[in-house]
């Protein structure tokens, strides 16, 4: 069997998300960025599906030209058969209408090509749209985690009417850390979900754009929770994980 990132599974884990949210953070509006994109991500797994489907209306449309092309040189033969002219003559409408079948074969071609690219334009115009704001969420979790410094447990200073509030033990702070990891990481397979169904090399890179927005910022806040880490090994007095 064929292994594909499945819409549910990314939905599901999504929802489980939330709900661990609720239970650690219920006040917290980092649960209510994880309900929209929960709800953002139902969006994306119908999008995505009918990224992969053709669009009807528009093969109906290039179906009739090719019928039309098709009947038209038909009719063109039938009228050329009841005809009986000189030879010099019969040349010239010879000539005459095989002019007339390259230019309607060549009109036919424009048409489909002008459908074809149509249907292709249309899917990639919604798909990147979709794509940046799967971006804007990214931005949006990296600014939720932006202040929780763990540089304040380990040396808290003095406070001033500037300084953003700072109510998480160190405990906390790390699972808070943990869920913006999370929550960047199911917006890189959100993308990821519309390279299941499209091969559009602009769309491929703009997933690969989303994943790499992600992966990095999921890196920076790796970078605090790993300092955390090495604050509750010295805390024990262990061997910082970083000095192994």
């Amino acid at each position: 069997m064929k292994a594909r990132l499945r819409a549910a599974a990314v939905i599901e884990t999504i929802d489980q998300l939330e709900a661990r949210i609720g239970v650690r953070f219920p006040d917290s509006s980092l649960k209510a960025v994880c309900g929209e994109l929960a709800a953002h991500a139902r969006t994306v797994s119908e999008r995505a599906r009918r990224i992969g489907s053709p669009y009807l209306f528009l093969r109906f449309l290039m179906a009739a030209s090719i019928l039309a092309t098709m009947s038209a040189g038909g009719w063109m033969v039938w009228r050329a058969r009841g005809e009986r002219l000189e030879i010099g003559r019969e040349l010239a409408g010879l000539t005459v209408g095989l002019d007339a079948a390259v230019h309607l074969i060549l009109v036919a071609g424009a048409v489909v090509w002008t459908l074809l690219s149509l249907e292709r334009r249309l899917k990639r115009s919604r798909t990147l749209g979709d794509l940046y704001r799967l971006r804007s969420f990214a931005h949006i979790v990296d600014m939720h985690q932006l202040t929780k410094d763990p540089t304040a447990i380990l040396s808290p200073g003095p406070v001033t009417p500037a300084s953003p509030r700072r109510e998480m033990n160190q405990f906390q702070l790390t699972r808070y850390l943990d869920y913006c990891s999370e929550l960047l990481s199911l917006i890189g397979k959100l993308a990821a979900l519309y390279g299941e169904y499209t091969r559009d090399p602009q769309v491929v890179d703009a997933i690969h754009s989303v994943e790499d927005l992600c992966g990095n910022l999921s890196r920076k806040i790796w970078q605090k929770i790993t300092i955390l880490s090495a604050l509750d090994e010295t805390a024990a007095g262990g061997t910082p994980a970083n000095a192994r």
